[in-house]
C-alpha cells in the first residue's frame, strides 16, 4: 500500500495500513529499545502510508480522520512500540495547531508538505524557570530587514531527530506568543540528540537550538492569550497520550499472558502442573485484563465526545460547557490509561516471576515506558478537575498541554 492508495480506501484503508506496520514494528521493538536504535524506517514507513497526514481536512486534499480512527491506530502503533506512537505524538498536534491558527495561506502550504510526507514536531517545552510552561526563547523583529530572528534552547523536544520541519512557542518581543514554523534545514537551527531517560528511549526527545534563525512573516502564528480561548487542542494531545498508555498497558498484558501460557513455572504452593492453572496467576492476569480493557473503553467514549464537538469547534460554534464536558471525558480516560500502564506492565511479573526479569526478554522496557511517559503531565491535577466538575459543575482549567 502507498499514499494514493490510502487516499482510495479511506479511513478502512488507513487502519488496515498502521496494524500491518504495527505488527512489523513490534518485532524490534524490545531489541531498539535495548540498543537505543532510532526508528528512522518505521516513522518513515508511516509518512509513505499517510498515517502522518490523516487529520489533514478534506478541502485540502486529505481524509480529515475522525479521532475514533485516529486514537484506534495510535493505540495499536502504542502496543507494538510506544516509542514510535510518542515520536509522532506531537506532530499530531501540530497538525490540529495549523488548523486552529493558521491561515488559509499557511494551511495551503503546510497541509501540502504533510501530503507529500512531511514531518512536523514540536520545539516547545524548556527547561528551568519558575514553573513548568515558561517561555523565553524569543522571537524579535529584525531590524536590518522583513521578518524576524528566533533565538533560545527548546529541550524534549519529541521526534526531533525525524521531522522535516519544527513548530516553535516562542514569546514575540511586543509580549505576544506565537508558533513559529520552519524547516530543520533552515540556517540557525541545530538538534541535539540529548534525550536519555530510562524509558522511551528511542523518541528522538532531543534539544532544538536556535541561533539567530529566520523567521518570515508567513512562517509564524499569532496565539491568544494563554488561559483566554478554550479549544479542542489540549484534549486532543492529552487522548493521543491515553492512547501511548493504553498501548503500553495492552502490550504488558500480551507478553504476562503469553509467558504464562508458555514460560512460567507454577511454584509448590499451587500444586498444579501448570503456571495458567495456578489461581493467583489467573487472578493477576484478569487483574491486568480488567485494567487494560477499562482503559480502553474509557479511551473510546472520550474520543466518541471529542469526535461530536471538534467539527463544531472548528467551525467556531462549540460552547465552553461542550468542549469542557469532553475535555472532562478525555481526563477521565487519562486517568485509566495511566493507571493501567503503570500497574499491568508492574504486574507482569506476578505471572512470569523471576524468569520473566532476564535481561533477554526486555519486558522492563514496558513499566519503564509507562513510568516515563506518564511523567508528561500530574494525572492527579486530572482527578481534581473531574472531581471539581461532578460535585461543582466547574470547567476544567483551559491548557494546550502538548
Amino acid at each position: 500500500m502507498n499514499a494514493i492508495d490510502y487516499k482510495l480506501g479511506g479511513a478502512q484503508a488507513l487502519l488496515a495500513a498502521s496494524h500491518q506496520l504495527s505488527e512489523e514494528f513490534a518485532k524490534g521493538a524490545a531489541q531498539r529499545d535495548a540498543g537505543r536504535e532510532l526508528p528512522h524506517e518505521q516513522i518513515q514507513a508511516l509518512a509513505k502510508h499517510g498515517i502522518l497526514a490523516a487529520r489533514v481536512p478534506r478541502e485540502f486534499g486529505g481524509l480529515d480522520l475522525g479521532i475514533v480512527d485516529l486514537v484506534a491506530i495510535y493505540t495499536t502503533l502504542a502496543k507494538a512500540d510506544p516509542n514510535i506512537a510518542q515520536a509522532i505524538q506531537p506532530h499530531a498536534c501540530g497538525v490540529e495547531k495549523i488548523r486552529l491558527y493558521g491561515t488559509p495561506e499557511q494551511q495551503r502550504r503546510y497541509f501540502a508538505l504533510l501530503l507529500e510526507g512531511a514531518m512536523i514536531t514540536n520545539a516547545s517545552a524548556e527547561k528551568g524557570g519558575g514553573t513548568v510552561g515558561e517561555i523565553r526563547v524569543s522571537l524579535s523583529r529584525r531590524s536590518d530587514s522583513p521578518g524576524w530572528q528566533l533565538n533560545g534552547d527548546k529541550h524534549y523536544c519529541t521526534g526531533s531527530l525525524f521531522a522535516s520541519h519544527f513548530y516553535a512557542l516562542v514569546l514575540r518581543d511586543d509580549g505576544g506568543r506565537s508558533i513559529a514554523l520552519l524547516p530543520r534545514d533552515r540556517t540557525g537551527v541545530d538538534i541535539i540528540d540529548d534525550w536519555d531517560g530510562m524509558g522511551q528511549r528511542t523518541t528522538a526527545s532531543g534539544t532544538v537550538r536556535f541561533t539567530q534563525a529566520d523567521v518570515a512573516d508567513d512562517e509564524h502564528m499569532p496565539l491568544p492569550a494563554a488561559g483566554t480561548l478554550r479549544t479542542h487542542e489540549g484534549a486532543f494531545a492529552q487522548i493521543l497520550h491515553a492512547a501511548i498508555d493504553t498501548g503500553i498497558a495492552l502490550a504488558a498484558l500480551e507478553d504476562a499472558a503469553r509467558y504464562g501460557r508458555e514460560r512460567a513455572r507454577p511454584v509448590p504452593e499451587a500444586k498444579v502442573t501448570h503456571a495458567s492453572d495456578d489461581p493467583y496467576v489467573l487472578h493477576a492476569v484478569g487483574e491486568m485484563a480488567m485494567l487494560a480493557h477499562g482503559a480502553e473503553a474509557l479511551l473510546e467514549r472520550a474520543a466518541r465526545a471529542l469526535d461530536t464537538v471538534i467539527p463544531r469547534a472548528l467551525a467556531n460554534q462549540a460552547s465552553d460547557v461542550e468542549l469542557g464536558r469532553a475535555s472532562i471525558a478525555v481526563a477521565e480516560a487519562k486517568m485509566a490509561a495511566n493507571e493501567a500502564s503503570l500497574r499491568v506492565s508492574e504486574m507482569l511479573y506476578r505471572v512470569g516471576g523471576a524468569g520473566a526479569t532476564v535481561r533477554g526478554w526486555n519486558f522492563d522496557r514496558h513499566w519503564r515506558n509507562a513510568r516515563t511517559h506518564t511523567t508528561h503531565d500530574p494525572v492527579a491535577y486530572k482527578a481534581k478537575a473531574v472531581g471539581d466538575y461532578y460535585l461543582n459543575g466547574a470547567l476544567p482549567p483551559i491548557t494546550t498541554k502538548i
